[in-house]
C-alpha cells in the first residue's frame, strides 16, 4: 500500500507483477497509472485525491470570503506535484468567471516561498491557493504565517495550513480513504485482482476556516460558510 503520487511513481516502475494499493493519488487516469477508472487493468487500484474541477471550487471559496482579490496565484512544486498542472487549467479555465487572473508560482525551497508571497502581498489584491503537494504540505506553517504577515487570503488543500494560521481550507478527509484501502488490500490477499478492484474517488471533504485570522485580515466570513465549516478556528 502507498500514499500519494510522489511515492507512487519510483514503486510503480520497480514491479508490474505485485499488487499495489494505492491512497491520495490525483487523477491516476490523465496520469498514466491506470487504463480507466472502473477496471484500472494492471497491479494497480485505490482511491484517488482531487479531481480537477476542486479548482473552481477553490475559486469559488476564495471569492465568497475575499472579494476584493483580484490576481490569484498557484502555488506549488512542479517535481514534487507535476499532477497539479491539471488542476491550474481548471483553475484558469475557471478564473474569468470570477473576474481575476490566475497563474502558477512555482517554488522549489523556502526561498521561493517567502519571494512569492512577498510580492503578491505587496499588489494590495492578491489571493493565494495551495493545490495537494508534498513539498508545500512540508512547509505548511511557512506558508501559513507567511500570507498572514503580508494580508493575503488563501485558501488550501488541507486542514494542516488553516490549523498553522491559513485562512481557510478546502480538501478531502484522508482519513477516510485508509481504511477503504485496507479492505482492497485484504480482498487482494483473498485472491480478488488489482485490475478488476474500481478507483474510488473521495466522498468525504472537510472545510476548515480560521476566524483568529480572518479578524487580522479584516475579512467578515459570510454565515453561510461558517455554517458549512467542519471545523471553526476561533
Amino acid at each position: 500500500m502507498v500514499h500519494g503520487t510522489p511515492a507512487l511513481i519510483p514503486l510503480r516502475k520497480l514491479t508490474t507483477a505485485i499488487p499495489i494499493v494505492f491512497t491520495a493519488v490525483s487523477d491516476p487516469v490523465s496520469q498514466g497509472f491506470v487504463k480507466s477508472v472502473s477496471r484500472p487493468g494492471g497491479n494497480l487500484t485505490g482511491f484517488s485525491n482531487f479531481d480537477a474541477d476542486i479548482g473552481s471550487k477553490w475559486l469559488q471559496l476564495l471569492n465568497d470570503i475575499a472579494p476584493s482579490v483580484k490576481q490569484v496565484k498557484v502555488m506549488f512544486n512542479p517535481r514534487t506535484s507535476p499532477y497539479n498542472a491539471f488542476f491550474m487549467n481548471s483553475i484558469a479555465a475557471a478564473a474569468p468567471s470570477f473576474d481575476v487572473t490566475s497563474a502558477h508560482a512555482s517554488v522549489q525551497n523556502e526561498e521561493d516561498i517567502k519571494g512569492t508571497i512577498s510580492v503578491l502581498g505587496a499588489g494590495g489584491d492578491g489571493g493565494l491557493i495551495v493545490p495537494s503537494d508534498p513539498f508545500t504540505h512540508d512547509h505548511a506553517a511557512l506558508i501559513a504565517s507567511l500570507a498572514t504577515r503580508h494580508r493575503l487570503p488563501g485558501i488550501y488543500a488541507f486542514a494542516r495550513f488553516a490549523e498553522n494560521g491559513g485562512l481557510m481550507a478546502y480538501g478531502i478527509d484522508l482519513d477516510e480513504q485508509l481504511p477503504k484501502a485496507a479492505d482492497y488490500v485484504a480482498r487482494i490477499l483473498r485472491g480478488e485482482r488489482p485490475g478488476g478492484l474500481p478507483i474510488q474517488a473521495p466522498t468525504r471533504f472537510r472545510m476548515t476556516i480560521n476566524l483568529r485570522t480572518a479578524r487580522i485580515l479584516s475579512l467578515e466570513i459570510p454565515p453561510t460558510l461558517l455554517a458549512l465549516a467542519d471545523e471553526v478556528i476561533e
